[in-house]
């Protein structure tokens, strides 16, 4: 055994004793653990990934080395280190992009319980990509719950407070519904573990045996997740939770915890169910259909919003639909382009807040689009950056929301009235992001009159900015050169899907 193959449990354990140490410590201390953890688990994934690419493998990790159904395991290939990779390197930015706002907007005596939160949000989301046991998954479904719900509350106030609790009632629905899944599954099967799971679960489908209940199990999980996720029309939480947070919780809500969710969800079509078994109950058509109704109606929502994070939230709603429609498509080119749109939207929306709130400060506070015409002369980093971001979510060539565009496109054809529904969805969604992102981009440098406001410029408000920029340079390097990724991608479906 390769001491490579324990970093997994590394970075989950690693997470829960930094959680405790943030506890007792001072708040500024607490942050700089929280940072230390993630560069640290970045390191550590990115090892785990460099280890099971270069041998073409993936492996599994005996908790206690005890077996199965006593033990509990791990699973780690080329997927899993992969979406661990960018949780870790995403949260990590969206901390340091948005320290400065933490420490505004939370309290003292609750500021390094906001540290703990994000310490715990780490730790279920390795949890997530990496454990082979689907209770496990719920367990770290809820820890990510109450952390996610805590990170967002904490920075107090009636609408946020509001915000936080239709979160956790969506949340707490979804996670029920899961939870009901994996009880029916584990009733009909006596399994727990993914690999026992899908050889069950594939010979009761063979024989006809509890075709009816598998379906409902299917059905409870995917829809339980999709809750979680946000997707239409299960994402009335969504907008005033991500656009009312504080700037680094935002970052981490809309770029890694939704993709917690929707990696758990891949995971269990492909490892657990089967793609098959899932074809056959009907439950990808209902994804498909939803996704794609998704993509039109947040991206309309997001055109008639009033506020800029408000219009970035429901940005997200909209971009969220892709990733259903991708897996309801239910192809292997339809998964390495829901891969590149996870991978696109983790590194752009976090990027997006980390602008939305600079430029907010430029305009006195003020998110009404009024109010920002000019912003980005007053910053310009934050201009800049919103800009590519907003190029992006178009789907400009050489951005990297290109590139999962340009898969569903190709994964749609031959495929009968999918081929429509996808190829139309994608047109209309991408006229209604030019209508919003660029307008918004636009507006950011119309001219304007000088009315006093303070301007961030200098070389302080780059510093400032350089997660941010880290976030679009490798967005960048990935639309101007995606071969590399996407041949890693192919590598990790030829294990992921054996």
């Amino acid at each position: 055994m390769s001491f490579v193959q324990n970093f997994p449990f590394f970075t989950i354990i690693l997470s829960l004793i930094c959680a405790v140490v943030s506890f007792v410590l001072s708040k500024n201390a607490s942050k700089w653990v929280s940072v230390a953890l993630l560069s640290i688990s970045s390191v550590l994934n990115l090892a785990v990934l460099v280890y099971c690419s270069q041998n073409n493998t993936d492996f599994t990790y005996m908790m206690g080395h005890f077996p199965a159904p006593w033990g509990n395991e791990l699973a780690a290939g080329v997927f899993e280190s992969l979406m661990a990779l960018l949780f870790a390197f995403v949260m990590l930015m969206s901390i340091l992009g948005g320290a400065s706002h933490v420490e505004h907007d939370v309290a003292k005596q609750r500021r390094h319980l906001y540290w703990v939160m994000v310490d715990l949000t780490h730790a279920a989301l390795m949890a997530l990509c990496y454990t082979n046991d689907i209770f496990t998954g719920y367990v770290f479904i809820e820890v990510c719950t109450i952390a996610s719900c805590a990170l967002l509350a904490v920075r107090g106030g009636g609408r946020v407070l509001i915000a936080s609790v239709r979160y956790m009632i969506f949340a707490l629905v979804g996670s029920g519904l899961f939870l009901m899944g994996v009880v029916f599954t584990y009733s009909i099967t006596g399994h727990l573990l993914f690999p026992q799971l899908r050889e069950a679960i594939a010979l009761l489908w063979r024989d006809g045996s509890y075709r009816l209940s598998m379906t409902v199990a299917i059905g409870l999980m995917s829809v339980g997740l999709a809750i979680k996720a946000g997707l239409f029309p299960f994402h009335f939480w969504l907008p005033s939770a991500h656009g009312r947070a504080t700037t680094a919780t935002s970052g981490i809500l809309s770029g890694v915890i939704v993709k917690g969710y929707l990696f758990l969800l891949i995971k269990i079509i492909y490892r657990v169910v089967g793609v098959e078994v899932f074809h056959a109950s009907g439950v990808q058509n209902v994804l498909l259909i939803f996704g794609v109704a998704a993509m039109v109606f947040c991206s309309a929502a997001a055109v008639g919003s009033r506020r800029l994070k408000t219009m970035v939230a429901y940005s997200s709603a909209a971009q969220i639909g892709y990733m259903f429609m991708g897996l309801g498509m239910g192809t292997e080119a339809a998964l390495i382009a829901v891969f590149f749109q996870i991978i696109s939207h983790a590194l752009t929306k976090p990027m997006l807040f980390l602008a939305s709130s600079s430029l907010m400060d430029s305009c006195g506070g003020h998110q009404d689009f009024r109010s920002l015409r000019g912003a980005g002369h007053r910053n310009k980093p934050a201009g800049f950056l919103f800009t590519v971001g907003a190029l992006s979510m178009v789907g400009i060539p050489m951005f990297i929301g290109f590139i999962p565009k340009l898969h569903f496109a190709s994964a749609a054809f031959g495929m009968g009235w999918r081929t429509w529904a996808v190829l139309g969805a994608l047109v209309i969604s991408t006229l209604l992001n030019v209508l919003y992102f660029l307008y918004t981009a636009m507006l950011l440098w119309l001219p304007v009159n000088d009315d006093n406001r303070p301007s961030f410029n200098g070389k302080s408000a780059w510093r400032h900015a350089a997660p941010g920029l880290a976030l679009a340079v490798l967005g960048m390097a990935i639309g101007l050169q995606s071969a590399p990724l996407a041949q890693l991608l192919q590598q990790g479906i030829a294990l992921f899907c054996r």
